[in-house]
């Protein structure tokens, strides 16, 4: 039984994985699929077959892990929960996100957003998407969604960004912590606000359906958890939204295949997801002593699983990190499994698969790379595009 992985483990900096992750991936899934990481303390659990054997057994790697940074940033919230608590709050929280409430309740809304945005830039020819589309879709329609109709695009960006930045504040940077501090009161107010509004009229929103449940949440229960739900619920779609551009635009041959076929935008929302997947890791903690990849892991440690990691995994995804919408293989791990699935993955598919992605591609006709500004790419925790600047044939 192995007892330590390989030394080169040790010496992984952050910085190497924020710039390109996958090929420190790639060797880690075969020297060291189960390393301990002295960066962030945590065994790094990078096989597809391994993070699924966790997933499955919430028993022995549970979400309510010790000192986990975002009860720093949050407090108690479903994501930090096992059952049945972690099932008590979903369940309030999960009806207005559920496929068929997304085509009656949210469909129309996702798409004025996309309309009105693309309305401001159409007639300049350019534009970078990451911050004039992708950003503002994803937290306009979330804060219709949860509820919050009144905050801005740029509010819930922020709030999102400083929160995310502080739940992944492994360096323990103080800067980073007071703007997730600070964040996170607004939040609390603006959640307080729609409290008051939809106690004695509910409506279709996240929120009231948090307070209208058949086991309602008290109200700083609903507090925390639309903390997380912002987190995801911006970050997600916006980094699928550009890595499915970039993807496509930097692919003409696939482009052409989707253009021509529109059904194949699902296909291009499930490889997108694996091949940058935007959530690249999440904690968990050991209940048990336990060996996982040849290595062994006692009880009560910290672990992470590597998404980004087993969604390339050469044994489940034939050259992986190739882009490839006819791909046979879509048993990605995106969303994660087991019973913390991503409560926005029907959300996410529709705004962004059968929304956002046919919307640009038709208003925005010749769309491509702009030749004059690169695209920046980075992270790990959290992976995606930073920039997308592009142009189009002016109307």
């Amino acid at each position: 039984m192995t007892t330590h992985p390989q030394d080169f483990a040790q010496d992984i900096r952050l910085s190497d994985l924020w710039d390109d992750p996958y090929p420190i991936y790639r060797r880690l899934r075969r020297e060291a699929p189960v390393a301990w990481l002295p960066a962030v303390g945590r065994y790094l659990i990078t096989r597809h077959e391994d993070i699924v054997f966790a997933e499955k057994h919430p028993e022995l790697f549970s979400s309510r892990e010790k000192d986990s940074l975002i009860l720093r940033v949050i407090g108690a919230n479903m994501l930090r929960e096992d059952d049945p608590q972690h099932r008590r709050i979903r369940a309030a929280a999960e009806p207005p996100a559920r496929p068929r409430r997304i085509r009656t309740d949210w469909s129309t809304v996702f798409q004025r957003t996309a309309d009105e945005l693309i309305d401001g830039f159409a007639d300049r020819g350019e534009a970078d998407l990451f911050a004039d589309f992708a950003g503002p879709f994803a937290a306009t329609n979330l804060a219709h969604l949860l509820g919050l109709p009144q905050v801005r695009a740029e509010d819930m960006i922020r709030w999102s960004q400083h929160m995310m930045d502080g739940n992944s504040n492994y360096a323990d940077d103080p800067d980073v912590w007071a703007r997730a501090e600070a964040a996170s009161g607004s939040v609390d107010e603006a959640v307080d606000q729609a409290l008051r509004r939809v106690r004695d009229e509910p409506d279709g929103s996240v929120i009231s359906s948090m307070l209208h449940a058949e086991d309602p949440l008290a109200p700083q229960e609903i507090r925390n958890n639309v903390k997380v739900i912002i987190g995801g619920g911006i970050n997600e779609p916006r980094d699928v939204l550009t890595a499915g551009v970039w993807a496509l635009l930097t692919h003409p041959e696939q482009r052409a295949d989707v253009e021509g076929d529109p059904a194949l935008w699902r296909n291009v929302f499930e490889e997108t997801v694996r091949w940058i997947s935007p959530i690249g890791m999440y904690p968990r903690q050991t209940t048990a002593d336990l060996e996982l990849g040849g290595t062994h892991i006692p009880a009560g440690s910290r672990v992470a699983l590597v998404i980004g990691a087993a969604n390339r995994d050469e044994d489940v995804f034939p050259d992986p990190d190739r882009f490839d919408i006819h791909r046979a293989q879509r048993n990605h791990l995106a969303f994660g499994g087991g019973p913390h699935y991503c409560m926005g993955t029907w959300v996410a598919r529709h705004e962004v698969g059968e929304i956002a992605w046919p919307t640009l591609f038709r208003r925005l006709p010749g769309l491509a790379p702009d030749p004059d500004r690169p695209v920046d790419v980075g992270g790990w925790v959290f992976r995606g595009l930073l920039t997308l600047p592009v142009r189009w044939k002016r109307p």
